[in-house]
């Protein structure tokens, strides 16, 4: 049982996903970018789209197979490529992996900026548009530092729990 910071009911209305969909456009996705949507790699990612919120690796490999855990290798080198892909982000501040909200207009080559909200009652995440971050990208030019990827967390309370 998820041990909440708070005492209210966390049965919140959560956007559904439509999961065989995504897990046909990564396919094409996939496909299109010379790569293979391999079982293991399918098998995480529809958890990871199953799943209502941010959920950890090691939460991924206890219910990868019915009958028992997935090996941590496949797992881990399943959400490196997924995360590749543009299919998924990590929170970093939790360690733990969301479907991308935005997986049509991906371009892995090209990836876009990912800002969350997350709950620190309920641990819901929304991923939202952010505005433009091309001051850190020319600031960090500046500098010299190749910027990979940007994610941007604000933490507090979603309207249910508030």
């Amino acid at each position: 049982m998820t041990q909440h910071a708070c005492d209210h009911d966390h049965s919140h209305d959560t956007t559904t996903i439509n999961v065989d969909a995504r897990l046909k456009a990564a396919e094409a996705l996939c496909v299109a970018s010379g790569e293979r949507l391999t079982a293991p790699r399918l098998r995480t990612y529809e958890l990871i789209l199953g799943n209502n919120g941010p959920m950890k690796a090691y939460d991924v490999i206890d219910r990868f197979h019915p009958e028992g855990a997935a090996k941590p290798p496949t797992v881990y080198r399943a959400l490196s490529f997924l995360e590749q892909m543009g299919l998924i982000h990590r929170i970093e501040s939790l360690n733990a992996f969301v479907a991308c909200a935005t997986p049509a207009n991906v371009d892995h080559h090209h990836p876009h900026t990912a800002a969350f909200l997350l709950c620190d009652c309920c641990g819901q995440s929304e991923e939202i548009a952010t505005l433009s971050l091309a001051d850190i990208e020319h600031q960090a030019q500046h500098l010299g530092f190749e910027v990979k990827h940007i994610t941007v967390e604000a933490k507090g309370r979603c309207k249910t729990c508030r």
